[in-house]
């Protein structure tokens, strides 16, 4: 996965300071300490001047007793400039990591299904969890370095052309090629830097499949060929953050050695010949404690260019994640007051829809009318297209033609949110959250009602073994359930669906992982949820589907038959081939 569009960097930048913002008092007040921090820096060497000419040389007590003061004065004074101003600039860096990750978690919760179905969640949270800590990296700390460091340089060689310009103009002439180095090795750095991103999404990828899947894993004794996976992965992330580092530690060498090399010409040129300004020995001290002091805020603005690009790279990611375009019309769930109640009626008008990079349709001119109240079960081999119909019908992907009707109302003028509350979910996929019982039943309510709650529970014939639980409701599920038996996760979410009391519901395969006398049970208990509501069912048993108001037989995008059992049997067509396949299949 490569989100990576390599934007101009101003304007990543430019985007990336909108999130710092809201904070520029913060910021401003980090960077008037830094200021004053900056202003500091040429008193230490102007100070040796007097000291070596007044206090060394003509012995002026004066010089003498104050000058040792107003070093300690001038070193606390500028201790608590640099404290202030870090503690600024640090609370800003983590409101800001706070921020973007807030919005990009919020941003994915609006995209469509089909993001996900193209895009790994462990990838994903990588870059949440650590691109955005090199966004802001790039946004404040480095900002802050740069500011300081760069009025620190200014003030210094303000005070390096006073002493002496002809000296300093040795130093100056090395800027450009300083500048060339730099822009050198910033352009390897930003490439490399991008690539350690997605070689670390490519890491936490493989940890997450390995973790998710470690049962399969050891049922295949495929330990080592999943470590020799991640040892690739890892060993790909050295490779590249290895020439990360060569393109990031050799500017400071460099630009040192140029710096060593301009200073050892200036000491070759003061001591043959005396400057106007160095002409006395605290004069060129003063001059070369300047000089000296250039280079830690050389090689610390050398150093943030790694820093920068490190950030405009994952800010790529970031920003590219943000631009992906969100569901329609997406409304918040925590409504002050619920949408009105759809009476179920629904209606498919020549539907056809193709998945991303699928060569063929999955629906092709689909049509179909269902009452309000009905039952209509889609049967049919894997790969027809049932699956489909309710994914649309749930509002995960968006139509290419046709058009959906729901009481009458066109779903495009209605509210994703309105869609989804009048519907309920039963999959054969079953996804909890490592949670409580009760929180898995009544997901998402703040204030969930356990009565209604063990109501639920009963109705899906679960409350005979959460009852059974230390700790009843409140009984930690595990990651995605992994606590509990197939069975009763599956019960768990049709508890979940009768909670949710939707007028529309959607069962698919509800009763696949259940013994048979679990799913006698369920069957039984799903007679009675379905009665008043509009119920599309998908099943591979078509024993289970019988007694539907409807059954629908798909081939390929499209329906070849429908009818109740009895006349579908009665038309000996592919419905009639595939139940006496099945009843052979359980002979």
């Amino acid at each position: 996965m490569d989100f990576s569009t390599q934007q101009n960097s101003r304007q990543l930048y430019g985007r990336l300071l909108r999130y710092v913002k809201p904070y520029w008092k913060y910021l401003a007040a980090s960077i008037f300490f830094l200021v004053l921090l900056a202003a500091t820096e040429p008193l230490f060497p102007a100070l040796m001047k007097p000291l070596l000419d007044e206090g060394f040389t003509n012995q002026n007590e004066l010089f003498i007793k104050w000058i040792p003061i107003g070093l300690v004065v001038l070193f606390l004074f500028r201790g608590i400039l640099l404290f202030t101003s870090s503690y600024a600039s640090a609370w800003v860096s983590n409101r800001v990591v706070t921020d973007l990750r807030s919005v990009m978690f919020s941003h994915l919760m609006q995209l469509p299904v089909g993001f996900y179905d193209q895009h790994s969640s462990a990838r994903l949270s990588s870059h949440i969890a650590y691109d955005v800590n090199n966004v802001t990296g790039a946004a404040t700390s480095a900002l802050t370095v740069l500011v300081r460091d760069s009025l620190t340089i200014i003030g210094l060689m303000a005070w390096l052309l006073w002493l002496d310009w002809q000296l300093t103009s040795v130093t100056i002439a090395l800027f450009p090629l300083i500048a060339y180095i730099v822009r050198y090795f910033n352009r390897r750095l930003r490439r490399f830097s991008g690539e350690s991103q997605r070689a670390m999404a490519g890491i936490t990828h493989a940890i997450e499949e390995a973790a998710s899947n470690n049962r399969i894993i050891k049922i295949f004794t495929s330990q080592e060929y999943e470590s020799e996976r991640f040892r690739e992965e890892n060993e790909k992330h050295r490779r590249i953050s290895m020439r990360a580092t060569v393109a990031s530690t050799a500017i400071s060498p460099l630009i040192q050695l140029l710096t060593s090399l301009s200073v050892a010409v200036i000491i070759g040129i003061a001591l043959n010949s005396s400057g106007a300004g160095t002409a006395t020995a605290g004069g060129f001290v003063s001059f070369l404690t300047a000089l000296m002091m250039l280079l830690p805020p050389i090689k610390r603005l050398s150093e943030i260019t790694a820093v920068i690009q490190r950030g405009l790279a994952a800010a790529e990611v970031v920003f590219s994640i943000l631009d992906e375009t969100a569901e329609r019309k997406q409304d918040s769930t925590k409504q002050s007051k619920p949408y009105p109640r759809l009476r179920g009626e629904i209606e498919f008008k020549e539907v056809s829809f193709t998945y991303p990079e699928a060569k063929k349709p999955a629906l092709n001119q689909f049509s179909l009318h269902i009452d309000a109240g009905k039952t209509v079960a889609l049967v049919g081999r894997s790969g027809s297209g049932k699956t489909t119909v309710t994914s649309l019908l749930s509002g995960f992907y968006c139509l290419e033609s046709g058009q959906i009707l729901l009481d009458q109302n066109k779903f495009s003028d209605l509210p994703l949110s309105q869609i989804r509350q009048n519907v309920g979910l039963v999959s054969q996929d079953v996804r909890l959250f490592n949670n409580t019982i009760l929180h898995n039943v009544a997901y998402a309510e703040d204030a969930p009602n356990e009565q209604h709650a063990i109501e639920a529970l009963k109705h899906a014939h679960a409350w005979e073994f959460v009852e059974q639980l230390p700790e009843g409701l409140q009984t930690q599920v595990g990651q995605n359930g992994l606590k509990l038996s197939g069975g009763q996760r599956q019960r768990l979410a049709i508890a979940r669906a009768f909670y949710k009391d939707a007028p529309i519901l959607i069962l698919d395969e509800a009763t696949s992982a259940l013994d048979t006398e679990s799913e006698q049970k369920i069957q039984a208990a799903l007679n009675e949820l379905i009665q008043g509501r509009t119920t599309l069912i998908i099943a591979h048993r078509l024993s289970t589907i019988e007694k539907a108001d409807q059954i629908v037989v798909m081939d390929r995008g499209r329906i070849v038959e429908q009818g109740t059992h009895a006349e579908l049997l009665a038309m000996n067509g592919t419905y009639t081939r595939l139940h006496a396949l099945q009843d052979f299949e359980e002979d």
